[in-house]
C-alpha cells in the first residue's frame, strides 16, 4: 500500500487560513479590565474636584431639592440668564413619549435628552425587549460658555416640552428659556415606519447670552447593553466608527482605544447586531472619541459590553445656533441602512477589507437575502453553500488535475533525486527542466487555495454579522447567528479557549474536516517530492496537521454562529463528493500520461522568467565547480 502523504501547497492554504483566525481570534482578545476600572473611577473623582473648582455643572452635580427653597435659590443663582427655566412647571424629571410601530423613545425634561429607546419587533437572549437606551447608560448634553463666564451643562437644566403632529409625524420640541422669547431648543421628529429620527439643535434670542468666541460641545456617551447570550462573542462584533471624509474608520474593538477626526459625517456606536448613531449631513470637526471595553469574564452577571464617548464641538453663527442632525436607533441592517441615500451607514458593519468586504457586501448579503425569502433561513444557508461550491468547482479541479499531473511525474522526479543526490544544485535543474518538458507547474495546485481564500474570509465575517440569522432556529440550534447547545458543562465549569458547553455544528464541520484531509493526503501524495538530504519529512508534519487542523476548528467555532459551522459543515461534505466524482468520472491520469509525454517530445519555448531562472542556476553551478 501507498504510503499517504500531504502536499506543500495544501499545507500553505491551511496554514494561511489558519493564520487569519489566529489573528481575528487576536485582535479581538479581551484585556483585563482592573486596572482600566480604577483609573475610570480616579478619573471620575478628579472630574468632580474640577467642576467644584469651576463652578460647572457636571452629571457628578448633587440633585437639587426644588422644594428646599434655599436650595432652589442658590441653583437658580448658578444658572445665570437660564434661572428662569427652573421656575417654570416645567423644572421636573417628567418623561415625553414618541413612537411608532418599530421604535418608541422617551425624552426626559431634564436635559431634554433622550433617556430611553426601545425597539419593539426584537428581544434579548433572555425574551427581554432590546433597549439601546435605558436606567441612564446613556447621556447627551450640551456644555457652553455664557458672557458671563459661566460654563453651563444641559444635562442638569430643565427643558419645557411640546409635542404636535406635523403630518403623520410626531414633532416633539423641548426648549431650555431664559425668558418666553429666549430659548436653546431641542426637535425630535419621528416619522412612521422610521427608526431614522430628525432631531435639531437650535437657538433663539441667546446672541447676548452664548459667549461666540468658543464653540459648544456636544457631549455623547452611552454603555453598550448586552443583548446576547455570549457576552465574549458579542463583544468581537462591538465596536465604535465613524465616516471620516467619506472612509470608514473604527476604534480598537479588542481593548481601550481613543482617536480624533475631522469632517465627521456619522458616528456609529455598534452593539453587534444593533447600532445607535448620530448623523451630521454638514459633518463635524475636531471629533474626539474614547472606547472603553467594560465586561471581564463570560458570566450571566455582565450587563454592558463598552462605553463610548464622543464630544463634537457645534459653532455659533450670528450669535446662534442652529445645527441640523440626526439618530438612528434600530438594527445593524444593511438593507434598512442602504435606504438611506448619500449617508454610507453600510459602512459601519463589519464586512471585511478589501476584496473580502467587496464580496460580502456585493455578493453574500444580497445572495442570502433573496435565498431567505425563498426557504427557510437553515436550509437558505444549505442552498448558498451549494452555488458556492458549485462555483468554486473549477478551480477544486484545476487543483485536482495538477495533483495528477505530479504523481505522473513522480517516478521521474525520484530517478533525478536519485541520480544527483550530492548534487542539489543540479538536482533542482533537472527538475525544473521536467517541468517545463511535460508542461506542469508546481505552484499550480496552491494557487486555487489561495482563490478560495477571499471567499473563506467574506463568510467567516458574514455569518457572524448577518442580522437576517438572528434568533432564526435550524434543527436543533436556537439562533444561527450564535452558537448551538447540546450539552451544557456544570455551573462553574469551563474548559479554556473551548467554553462552558459544546456545540454540535463544529463537532460535524470538525469530523467533515477530518475525513477531506484524510482523502486529499491519499489522493496529493503525488505532489509531494521524495524527501530530500537535509529537508524535514514533510509527510510526517502532514500526518499530524491532519488531526491538528479539525481540533483547533473545534476549539475556534465552539462559541462563533452556528451559521458559520453549518456552513463549513455543508461545504467540506459537498467539496469530498465533488473531488470523488472528478477522480472517478473525469480525470483519466492515463491520458494525463500520454498528454505529458507528447509535451515533453515539443520543442519548448523559453519565456523570459524561465531563462533567468536557468541561467542564474548555469551561474550558481559554474561558481560551485569553480570553488571546489
Amino acid at each position: 500500500m501507498e504510503e499517504k502523504k500531504f502536499d506543500l501547497n495544501s499545507i500553505i492554504g491551511f496554514v494561511l487560513i489558519g493564520a487569519i483566525l489566529i489573528w481575528v481570534l487576536y485582535n479581538n482578545a479581551p484585556t483585563d479590565q482592573e486596572i482600566q476600572a480604577e483609573k475610570a473611577k480616579q478619573e471620575q473623582v478628579d472630574t468632580q474636584q474640577q467642576a467644584s473648582k469651576n463652578n460647572v455643572l457636571t452629571e457628578q452635580t448633587p440633585q437639587v431639592n426644588l422644594q428646599d427653597s434655599t436650595a432652589l435659590a442658590a441653583y437658580k443663582g448658578s444658572l445665570g440668564s437660564f434661572a428662569y427655566s427652573a421656575s417654570l412647571p416645567s423644572a421636573t424629571e417628567n418623561l415625553t413619549t414618541l413612537e411608532n410601530e418599530k421604535v418608541r423613545f422617551k425624552v426626559s425634561n431634564k436635559g431634554g435628552q433622550i433617556v430611553e429607546v426601545l425597539l419593539k419587533n426584537f428581544s434579548r437572549y433572555d425574551s427581554v425587549p432590546v433597549y439601546l437606551v435605558e436606567n441612564g447608560n446613556a447621556s447627551f448634553n450640551l456644555t457652553f460658555s455664557t458672557t458671563n463666564n459661566r460654563t453651563l451643562n444641559t444635562q442638569d437644566l430643565y427643558f419645557e416640552p411640546s409635542l404636535t403632529q406635523n403630518g403623520e409625524a410626531q414633532v416633539l420640541s423641548m426648549k431650555l428659556k431664559a425668558s418666553n422669547n429666549q430659548y436653546l431648543e431641542y426637535r425630535y421628529e419621528l416619522k412612521p415606519g422610521e427608526y431614522m429620527m430628525d432631531y435639531t439643535i437650535r437657538s433663539q434670542g441667546l446672541s447676548n447670552v452664548l459667549n461666540g468666541s468658543q464653540p459648544v460641545q456636544l457631549n455623547w456617551k452611552q454603555k453598550s447593553i448586552r443583548q446576547s447570550q455570549s457576552i465574549q462573542y458579542e463583544n468581537r462584533y462591538t465596536r465604535l466608527s465613524f465616516l471620516e471624509e467619506g472612509n470608514s474608520n473604527k476604534l480598537s474593538q479588542g481593548g481601550d482605544d481613543d482617536d480624533t477626526a475631522k469632517d465627521v459625517k456619522w458616528i456609529s456606536y455598534r452593539q453587534h447586531f444593533f447600532s445607535s448613531i448620530l448623523i451630521n449631513p454638514n459633518e463635524f470637526s475636531n471629533v474626539s472619541f474614547t472606547s472603553e471595553q467594560l465586561f471581564e469574564d463570560e458570566s450571566i452577571e455582565e450587563k454592558f459590553t463598552k462605553l463610548y464617548t464622543s464630544s463634537l464641538p457645534l459653532e455659533i453663527q450670528a450669535g446662534e445656533l442652529n445645527s441640523n442632525l440626526k439618530w438612528y436607533y434600530g438594527p445593524t441592517d444593511a438593507r434598512i441602512f442602504n435606504d438611506y441615500k448619500g449617508l454610507q451607514l453600510s459602512d459601519s458593519i463589519p464586512f471585511g477589507w478589501g476584496i473580502f468586504g467587496f464580496i460580502n457586501k456585493h455578493v453574500f448579503t444580497p445572495l442570502f437575502g433573496f435565498l431567505s425569502t425563498v426557504f427557510p433561513y437553515g436550509i437558505a444557508i444549505i442552498v448558498m453553500t451549494i452555488l458556492v461550491r458549485i462555483v468554486l468547482s473549477p478551480v477544486t479541479y484545476k487543483s485536482y488535475l495538477s495533483q495528477a499531473k505530479m504523481k505522473v511525474l513522480r517516478p521521474e522526479i525520484k530517478e533525478i533525486n536519485d541520480k544527483y543526490k550530492d548534487n542539489a544544485m543540479k538536482r533542482q535543474q533537472e527538475t525544473m527542466k521536467l517541468y517545463g518538458k511535460a508542461g506542469v507547474s508546481p505552484m499550480s495546485g496552491c494557487v486555487p487555495a489561495l482563490l478560495q481564500l477571499p471567499v473563506f474570509y467574506a463568510l467567516f465575517m458574514f455569518f457572524p454579522t448577518a442580522i437576517m440569522l438572528r434568533h432564526k432556529p435550524f434543527l436543533w440550534a436556537d439562533d444561527l447567528s450564535s452558537y448551538d447547545i447540546v450539552y451544557k458543562f456544570p455551573d462553574g465549569f469551563s474548559i479554556p479557549f473551548y467554553g462552558d458547553h459544546v456545540s454540535l455544528f463544529p463537532v460535524l464541520a470538525s469530523v467533515a474536516i477530518f475525513f477531506y484531509m484524510k482523502m486529499t493526503t491519499g489522493q496529493q501524495q503525488a505532489m509531494q517530492q521524495p524527501t530530500q538530504e537535509g529537508m524535514p519529512d514533510m509527510s510526517s508534519i502532514m500526518k499530524i496537521m491532519i488531526y491538528i487542523s479539525p481540533i483547533m476548528m473545534l476549539f475556534f467555532f465552539n462559541n462563533y454562529a452556528s451559521g458559520l459551522s453549518l456552513y463549513y459543515f455543508i461545504s467540506n461534505l459537498i467539496t469530498i463528493v465533488i473531488m470523488l466524482v472528478i477522480k472517478n468520472y473525469i480525470i483519466d491520469e492515463d491520458k494525463i500520461h500520454d498528454k505529458i509525454q507528447e509535451n515533453k517530445k515539443k520543442p519548448k519555448k523559453e519565456n523570459r522568467f524561465q531563462r533567468k531562472m536557468r541561467e542564474m542556476m548555469e551561474q550558481a553551478e559554474t561558481q560551485q565547480k569553480k570553488k571546489k
